[in-house]
């Protein structure tokens, strides 16, 4: 059996399990026909990353590719919290919870198109370089590369790939100015981005000229429409508009979002920039339904790989939403129900004794 049969298997079997997923669950669920040794060889093949998952996402992509698709970019943290540390299982801020937590730090570019969203290419945060902090005194590790370098490298590949896209979504921490310059000048694309309300702007191109900024929460800007701004470090004109919406704790948020493209509407910015949403039941699906987050490998090279699998049984799980018209969690749902029905249809075989009244 070759490493891409593996991989299917695999996969397979990432997408069926419950618990935690072990070379030696695997071998047994099949009898033995696939020996534990056989299934950690391949965890512990050579590194797989982003340009092997759209080797396999490739043909996918092509059937559900259209002008109007969108990009978006955003990193999520696998908590790892009692797994010995190296150099993709450390420490990391998550903007979430406000805090550092410890785990698998990885961003990904996924493409969405109608009902589709499919992961393209993705990152893993590897953090090789030691330094000491001089706030804590303790030596501390850090990624080489920014997380900004990795999404501008994220979008190059995309375009490389000739993957159609007409705008760029991501969160506010990849709403930098050299963000939005290099995905209009140089990708000539565009963007729709949050802005943070300290942010400054000017009002007209006089005012760029002239230094005269003002912060982007100062600005009356009316309900339902958009507003014409020059953004600090960005050399052409955006669209800003102020969505207010409510939380769930009944209480009023405030989202500013700009685009590149001065033709849209206020609905057109809030209705495509909604899409960007969409990563996050991706992740929450990666991490639960394809067991990201469920294998207790603690080498580099085999929790890399499994991660690689996670996301192509992901891709499996989004094909299979496209054609079932079910959601990955109910497509979960229907095969825990069949293997409860399996286990209790055998122990009744195995005729259990009866409790006495």
């Amino acid at each position: 059996m070759n490493d891409k049969e593996l991989l299917d298997i695999y996969t397979d079997y990432l997408i069926s399990s419950f618990g935690l997923t072990t070379g030696t669950g695997l071998s047994r669920l099949l009898d033995g026909a696939i020996s534990h040794d056989r299934i950690q060889r391949f965890l512990a093949s050579p590194v797989k990353n982003g340009a092997d998952l759209w080797k396999v996402v490739k043909p996918y992509i092509r059937q559900i590719q259209k002008d109007a698709g969108v990009l978006i970019v955003d990193d999520s943290i696998s908590e790892k919290p009692y797994t010995d540390e190296n150099e993709i299982i450390c420490w990391h801020w998550d903007h979430s919870k406000g805090m550092s937590v410890k785990g698998i730090n990885f961003i990904s570019a996924m493409y969405h198109c109608d009902d589709v969203s499919l992961p393209i290419d993705y990152h893993l945060v590897k953090k090789t370089e030691f330094y000491l902090d001089k706030k804590s005194g303790k030596e501390k590790r850090r990624s080489p590369v920014s997380k900004n370098e990795v999404y501008q490298q994220l979008l190059r590949q995309a375009v490389r790939n000739q993957i159609p896209f007409k705008y760029v979504l991501n969160d506010v921490w990849f709403a930098s100015a050299k963000n939005m310059m290099l995905v209009k000048h140089e990708l000539k694309r565009d963007f729709i981005m949050p802005s943070k309300k300290n942010r400054k702007v000017a009002l007209s191109i006089d005012d760029k000229k002239q230094g005269r900024y003002v912060r982007v929460d100062s600005l009356d800007i009316e309900e339902n429409t958009s507003m014409t701004i020059y953004l600090e470090g960005v050399d052409f004109p955006l669209l800003l508009v102020k969505q207010v919406f409510t939380n769930g704790d009944g209480s009023t948020g405030i989202l500013y979002l700009v685009t590149s493209d001065l033709e849209l509407t206020y609905d057109d910015i809030t209705t495509i920039y909604g899409k960007r949403w969409n990563v996050e039941p991706y992740h929450k699906s990666l991490k639960q339904n394809a067991s990201l987050s469920k294998s207790p490998t603690r080498t580099v090279t085999t929790q890399s790989n499994h991660i690689f699998a996670s996301m192509c049984a992901y891709v499996k799980l989004e094909m299979l939403k496209a054609t079932t018209k079910t959601n990955h969690f109910a497509l979960k749902s229907k095969l825990y129900m069949r293997a409860l029905r399996t286990a209790f249809d055998t122990l009744n075989e195995l005729q259990p004794i009866r409790l006495a009244a």
